[in-house]
This record gives C-alpha cells, sequence and structure tokens, in this order.
C-alpha cells in the first residue's frame, strides 16, 4: 500500500483527535514508566500519551516513514520505531500500551488481541478505539462503487465483535472494559466526506487506479452520499462515524 499522507490526514486533526482523548481519559493509570503508541501516525495521539505521562519512556510505532518522520519532528524527546504492529516487541513490559485507530489495519485480531495482552506488565492496561463504521453508508457504499466498476474488494474487514474482544482479552489474562460511542460530525458538503475518507478508508479502493478511474470512482460515490446523507437546515451533513472503545487491564499475576 502506498505511504500515508500526514497533511491529508491531519485536515480533519481535531476530529481525529478526539476519540484519542476520550481513550486516554479511561485509563487509570496515574503512574507509567514504559508507554507505546501502536499505529501513532503522525504524532497526534502520542503528544496526548506524552502530556499524561511527561517522565515515562514513550514509543511510537508506526509504519509509514512520513508519518514518522512528522511524528519526531513534533516529539523530538519520544522515541519512534518504523514496524509491523504484529511484529513489534517493546524491550520492557509495557504499563500502558494504547491503540488508536490503528488495529483496525492489521488482521487476524483472534491471535493479535492476546499477542498484545501479553505485552503489558502486571496492572498494565491496553487501550484501543477502533472505527467501527464497516456497516455505515460511508464504507458500505465504498464498496457498492467498487463492485459495480468491476474492482476487486479493498479495504479492511469488519471488527470481530464486542463479545469477542471481551471473551479474547478476558481469556487473556485481564479485567475488560468495551463501550461503543458514535460521532455526528458535521460536514460542510459531501466532497468534505470524501476529503476525510480519502486519507483512510478510501486509501486502498483509488491507490491503484489510474487518475480517470479514480475520478470515474469518486464521481459515483459523491452521487451515492448525496442520496444517503441529507443536508440539515443550516446546510451542514451528519457523518455517523461509530467507533468501539475497549480497555483492558492485565490482572496481577
Amino acid at each position: 500500500m502506498a505511504d500515508w499522507n500526514p497533511s491529508l490526514y491531519l485536515q480533519f486533526a481535531s476530529e481525529r483527535t478526539r476519540p484519542a482523548a476520550e481513550l486516554l481519559a479511561r485509563i487509570a493509570k496515574p503512574l507509567a514508566n514504559y508507554v507505546a503508541d501502536l499505529g501513532c501516525g503522525p504524532g497526534n495521539s502520542t503528544e496526548l500519551l506524552r502530556a499524561a505521562w511527561p517522565d515515562a519512556v514513550i514509543t511510537g510505532v508506526d509504519n509509514s516513514p512520513a508519518m514518522l518522520e512528522k511524528a519526531q519532528a513534533a516529539l523530538p524527546d519520544c522515541q519512534f520505531v518504523n514496524a509491523d504492529i504484529r511484529q513489534w516487541r517493546p524491550e520492557q513490559p509495557l504499563d500502558v500500551l494504547y491503540a488508536n485507530a490503528s488495529l483496525q489495519w492489521v488482521a487476524e485480531h483472534q491471535t493479535l488481541f492476546p499477542h498484545l495482552a501479553s505485552l503489558l506488565a502486571d496492572e498494565g492496561v491496553l487501550a484501543v478505539q477502533m472505527p467501527d463504521n464497516w456497516q455505515e453508508p460511508s464504507h458500505a457504499l465504498m464498496r457498492q462503487v467498487a463492485s459495480e466498476l468491476g474492482h476487486p474488494p479493498r479495504g479492511r474487514t469488519p471488527l470481530a465483535g464486542v463479545q469477542a474482544y471481551y471473551d479474547l482479552l478476558s481469556g487473556s489474562g485481564c479485567e475488560v472494559d468495551i463501550w461503543r460511542t458514535t460521532y455526528f460530525h458535521p460536514m460542510a458538503s459531501h466532497q468534505a466526506i470524501v476529503e476525510w475518507l480519502r486519507a483512510t478508508g478510501l486509501r486502498p479502493y483509488l491507490q491503484d487506479l489510474d487518475s480517470v478511474s479514480q475520478k470515474a470512482f469518486l464521481n459515483r460515490y459523491v452521487q451515492l452520499l448525496e442520496e444517503h446523507y441529507p443536508r440539515q437546515q443550516n446546510g451542514q451533513i451528519l457523518l455517523a462515524f461509530p467507533r468501539l472503545f475497549i480497555i483492558a487491564r492485565r490482572v496481577t499475576s
């Protein structure tokens, strides 16, 4: 997959950082020595971790050189590693393992989540937030357009489900708290929805298309967005964006 675009991703920085901050607020861990940010992106979430634990060793992990360059420039006192989330191993057991809007891109959650729990120190916390919008029109319409235009299936797969994550983590020695929040983001236009998703969900659909095919895809996508997302009385469009939150604390052995 082509590298991520930090500037495009940060066009909606406040909206993307809000769930990151709300996830952080639910971590009851006033003292932490070793903290990691999985899928740290351009460092907007890592910055929150640095503010929460100013004396901790904080490591950001991502496989995008462009994102890591942006993050390292913004946070020179944190360390950043170019690595696959599934393969990375910390040097010390972690007090906080934080993954905001990243694990939905990683396959095989049945083995991934127990593995992540194993990286925690006693009483360590795994904090996860993942978009849960597989059935939302914004994402279902991507699959529809790809099918109409004869393109192969792209993008991530649906999340495993609340019960599955609870069992995976409780079976890994954790106390588990799970909840779901739906944000309703006011968007100025249907094209603004496209700009939001070009940095994330639309990337797999567009990256291998030439400019003509990209234009055809996006024209049809916008047409369908207009049918499914009506304007409010003030002209804004509400983009529903469900997100799944998980806090798992490893019980002292």
